[in-house]
């Protein structure tokens, strides 16, 4: 019996270690530490909030349907404010307003390939985008990180064939952390170039990249739009999670074939999320910039304290952005490890398993920590409870 598109991929792994939780109690002494999503958990500033509440009440046009691609003061906003971070040249035209950045990958890679068709992932690779592929009939082709889980464009040219279709890099890295070097950046947009495929770069984490300046210089590349396919979320910089905004700037030509799927799947983006990213970009500078000050700091406790782990046999593999990637020193696979670290430390993370295909060995060793909803007290405090482990 064939199988479904659904069936072809695996549960979504934020719900499934959620259910780990069911049925288990966590004394007022040793609270739950949750390090498993990658996303905010308070709301957006207060200010965002009452701009929020203005346009639910004044703006009409905040309740209707509007252009499949975004709106158009938005999508002028992120086109000058990328031109100027980036040193490039950025037309509203080839910005593209999405539900989420999610929806944004699953629209680029609906324009580039048909079944069968290969895609390369670096390993570890951001869950999602390996769950659409599954569900496409896309082959997934893992591309293994190296030191520092840096992924290297020559062993990628290698993997290449005549049914690649494109390359995706994502950066700061989700679930590894690292910031990939500009010039890694630049040989994987020459490769392919070079070999007529996509480059699709996403940046979700850009806001909370520790480098100054322009992490890359892809923007200034001539003709630039033949190969790059950029996404962005603005969940994470202004709190947004649950309005569902992205971005995908790409070609003009690209953004007509993502128009006919985005116009299937939502009609258009949040017409009251994409208000609140447009007042954020325009007044939430300083605010940005403070909450990227806390990450780094956040950041620095994990790498200050991680010799604690270290000593016991822990290896931080990768750290920015979000997360924290790690390697665990015990005999057991990183699935079972994680489900009882709910029950004998109050720890939930995911497993490196979720990260990986199920032939990978490596995923077995490897657990991913989320800090960004927990500051620098919860990560002792989750350094303590994993350095007293078992």
């Amino acid at each position: 019996m064939t199988l479904t598109r659904t069936q072809t991929t695996f549960a979504p792994p934020v719900m499934e270690a959620r259910r780990w939780l069911e049925g288990v109690t966590f004394p007022p002494e040793r609270p739950l530490i949750n390090v498993s999503q990658a996303a905010p958990v308070d709301p957006p500033p207060a200010a965002l909030r009452a701009e929020i509440a203005r346009a639910a009440v004044e703006d009409a046009g905040a309740h209707l349907y509007g252009p499949v691609l975004g709106l158009p003061d938005l999508r002028a906003e992120v086109a000058a404010q990328w031109s100027a971070a980036y040193g490039g040249s950025i037309d509203s035209a080839q910005v593209a307003i999405t539900s989420g950045c999610n929806q944004a990958f699953t629209a680029a890679l609906t324009t580039l390939c048909s079944d069968g068709d290969e895609v390369i992932l670096p390993l570890p690779y951001y869950f999602n985008h390996a769950m659409w592929l599954d569900m496409s009939g896309i082959r997934i082709v893992g591309l293994m990180t190296g030191d520092g889980m840096i992924p290297d464009p020559a062993k990628a040219e290698a993997l290449i064939t005549d049914r690649t279709r494109a390359i995706v890099l994502v950066t700061p890295n989700n679930p590894a952390g690292v910031e990939y070097p500009a010039g890694v950046v630049g040989a994987f947009y020459d490769l392919c170039r070079r070999h007529g495929i996509a480059l699709i770069v996403d940046e979700t984490y850009r806001d909370f990249d520790s480098r100054t300046g322009a992490p890359h210089d892809l923007f200034i590349r001539p003709d630039w739009d033949d190969t790059l396919i950029h996404l962005y979320s603005f969940s994470k910089a202004y709190r947004l999670t649950g309005h569902r905004v992205g971005a995908m700037i790409a070609s003009p030509a690209r953004l007509a074939e993502a128009e006919k799927f985005l116009d299937t799947v939502a009609i258009c983006p949040n017409q009251l999320g994409q208000r609140a990213a447009l007042w954020g970009m325009r007044n939430l500078s300083q605010w940005v910039a403070g909450e990227r000050d806390e990450i780094l700091d956040r950041r620095t406790a994990i790498e200050e304290g991680f010799p604690r782990l270290a000593a016991k046999g822990w290896r931080l593999l990768g750290c920015g952005a979000y997360f924290a990637y790690v390697e665990h020193p015990f005999d057991e696979p990183s699935d079972a490890l994680a489900q009882r670290l709910v029950t004998e430390a109050g720890i939930l993370c995911l497993p490196g398993t979720m990260f990986m295909p199920p032939d990978r060995a490596e995923g077995r060793r490897q657990l991913r920590i989320a800090f960004a909803n927990i500051d620098r007290a919860g990560i002792a405090a989750l350094f303590d409870r994993l350095a007293a482990l078992f």
